[in-house]
This record gives structure tokens, sequence and C-alpha cells, in this order.
């Protein structure tokens, strides 16, 4: 039997014209010229034969690329080897720009990127950077397991991606060279790398000039005084070393960034029944162990940030009505882009007890 598209085609841009020209191979949800299903191979004791590759960006000492890792050799393990999970860490195969129209397109079989890159494929998503959404990890933990994350979910299967576990990087703060940040009056003048679009109306909403690069890029823009400072989780913080080039830490949890292990659709619905019971069991558990890991990451990271010499500056709760009314801009941006499914899922968030 020829080998399998999945493990013959590394690049996008050469997929359309090789899937033309092998007669053998077959895309997912296709049969092969054996009459596997995807060109599988079945096998005795019930899983079939398949390599599944997983790319992502993430360093691989983060906590949600632990977690991806753990996930891939669990189904390796359990499926006796006959599951195979090729994990392309840290950039390796895909960039995050690149990772959404790989995995529609099934360039990749399955990767994982930050919900606020997949908000430019299904609007909705940006609900987790739409500013105190959600306000505890628990309550995050309840929406996505209900209505909010069936829904998402939804959207998303209908543009080509299945999802299978959100993997909660944490919440999002600021850090900053110029002055400490206790009130959104603060940020007036300041020039703040921000994660994505509704951020950056927030940001322009307390007044600084929101600053789009890439993640790689911030340690020498903050050392070069390009910014004032950058909104991000203080676990990328720590690994950025942001604490050698800015000297302020807002502790305000404005946002909750989550990432998304998806599948290409058209590949899921070929796999087996009992390959994807495994792969869905095996994500659920991951999910489960990310959520508590990113509560526990904050925790340690902020602190590590206030050990190596940064001014942290946690906002009261008494303070964080003003903080959310100042932001509303971003409410009404995400309305605006979301339409009447957006609405419908910040009722959601806001019904849940």
């Amino acid at each position: 039997m020829k080998k399998s598209w999945i493990s013959v085609w590394t690049t996008i841009g050469l997929l359309g014209s090789l899937l033309a020209g092998c007669g053998g191979a077959a895309a997912p949800g296709g049969t092969a010229a054996d009459g596997t299903s995807g060109g599988q191979v079945a096998s005795a004791d019930g899983y079939q034969e398949a390599t599944i590759r997983l790319a992502y960006n993430l360093p691989q000492d983060h906590h949600i690329a632990r977690g991806v890792e753990e996930f891939a050799k669990k189904v390796t393990e359990r499926s006796g080897g006959k599951v195979k999970i090729q994990v392309y860490p840290a950039g390796q195969l895909l960039s995050d720009k690149e990772m959404n129209q790989a995995i529609l397109t099934g360039g990749v079989e399955m990767g994982v990127n930050s919900s606020t890159l997949w908000s430019s494929v299904v609007p909705a998503m940006g609900i987790f950077d739409v500013p105190f959404a959600f306000p505890t990890y628990e309550l995050a933990g309840k929406a996505l397991a209900g209505p909010v994350g069936q829904k998402l979910n939804a959207e998303m299967e209908k543009k080509g991606a299945k999802v299978l576990m959100y993997a909660d990087y944490g919440y999002a703060q600021f850090a900053n060279s110029v002055r400490p940040l206790t009130k959104p009056e603060d940020f007036h003048g300041l020039k703040i790398r921000s994660i994505g679009h509704i951020p950056s109306v927030m940001i322009q909403a307390y007044g600084a000039a929101p600053v789009f690069m890439g993640a790689g890029e911030v340690y020498m823009a903050l050392q070069r005084k390009t910014i004032d400072g950058a909104t991000s989780g203080t676990t990328a913080m720590v690994q950025r070393k942001y604490d050698e080039v800015s000297r302020y830490l807002t502790v305000v949890n404005y946002a909750y960034l989550e990432f998304l292990l998806a599948v290409n659709k058209q590949y899921w619905d070929a796999l087996p029944p009992k390959t994807q019971e495994l792969l869905t069991e095996t994500a659920r558990e991951t999910e489960e162990w990310i959520r508590k890991q990113a509560e526990e990451e904050d925790k340690q990271t902020t602190e590590q940030l206030k050990q190596r010499g940064m001014d942290v500056y946690v906002v009261p709760e008494s303070d964080l009505p003003q903080w959310k009314e100042a932001a509303k801009p971003a409410w009404d941006e995400y309305l605006k882009t979301a339409g009447d499914l957006g609405k419908e899922l910040l009722d959601d968030v806001q019904n849940i007890k």
C-alpha cells in the first residue's frame, strides 16, 4: 500500500498538487486503494494504524506544551503504538500565523493555536479577549464545559476544524518600564504591545497606543524603548525575561487566554470510532490537568517576577468595576464583530452560577 498523505506532505503549498498526482492515497474521509479508510491499516486489537502530526508554537517548557506532549505520549501508549502522534514543537513545522489555515486545509492533521488567532476565522472565539468576561478559573471551566464551549465548537466545525481540547494559558497582565499602572488613567500616552484586536481596543480606551509585534520581538522592543510595555501571561513574561527590561507588573486578570487543540474535521470524520474515543478521552484528561496547572503557574510566575525585582501591583477587587467600565468599548467591539452569537455567549457566561 502506498503511504498515507498524512505522512508524505508537510507543506500546505504542495498539498493540492500532490493530492492530484497520487492515485493510491486518499484524503481524510476517502478510501485508499486497499479499501481502508484514509489509508489506515487495521490492527488486531481494534485500532487502525495512523500517524497524526501535531504542531504547536509554545516553548516546550510551557505548561500547555507539557500537557500536549503528555497527551501525545498517552495516545500512542494506549493504542499499543498503532495511533502515533508526531509532535512538532516550538514552531518547527508551522508558525502561529500559518497554523489555522494548515489545519483547515489538511496541511497538518492537528495543531495548537490561540483563541485570539482563531477569532479571525470564528469571530465569536474572541470572547476570551473580552475584558473581565471570565473573572475566575472556575467560571471559565464551567463555560467551556457548558453551552459556551458547545456553541463555539459548533462554529469551528462549520469552518472545518474539530476542537479536541481547550488549553488554559492563564490570565493576561500588563508589564511596563515607565510607571505603576494602578488605574486605567495611568496608561495615558504609553505604547503597549497588544495580543489581538479586542485587547487593542481596550488599550486605546485606557489612553495608550497598541502596538502589534511577534512575541519574540517584545524583549528587544522593551529594551530599546520602542514600546513602553506589553500585555501577556506571567508564564510568558518569566520565560521571555520581561523582568530584565521592564520594572512594573500590574496583575488585573483582564483576559482569560485560551489555546485550542484542533483537528482537521474531514480527517477526524474519517477516523474509526475507537480512535476518536481514545483521542477524546485523553484530551479531556489533559484539559483538566492544564486548567489546574494554569492557576498554579499564574501564582508561581507572578511570585517569580516579584523575586526577580519587578514592582508588582495587584488591582484590588473593589477597583475592578472602574477598569471594566473603562474597557466598555472593547465589549462593544466584540458585539460588533461577533454579532448575535457573541451577545448570546456573553449572556451565557454572565448566567453561569
